[in-house]
């Protein structure tokens, strides 16, 4: 399955692009993706549960499914003032 992965504030800095291509065999849910990224980028998804997600535009749980050609953004929570 091939999806878009995107980042968000420092997520973005940590990784060093604003949205990356990914090919992942077996991830169906955001929860995997979410797996195999903290993998992947260790530091960037350090406190990997307090990092949002959401698919196609919509927030998602970590159960949330994801198909081929979904776009699925990352982003850290952000507070406002």
């Amino acid at each position: 399955m091939t999806i878009i992965v995107k980042y968000f504030a420092l997520l973005r800095e940590a990784v060093g692009v604003g949205e990356e291509r990914l090919e992942l065999a077996g991830a169906s849910t955001v929860g995997e993706v979410r797996a195999h990224l903290a993998a992947r980028h260790p530091q960037a998804f350090a406190e990997v549960k307090r990092i949002r997600a959401a698919v196609n535009g919509m927030m998602a749980r970590d159960e949330a499914p994801v198909a081929d050609g979904d776009e699925v953004a990352f982003f850290p929570p952000v507070t406002g003032g």
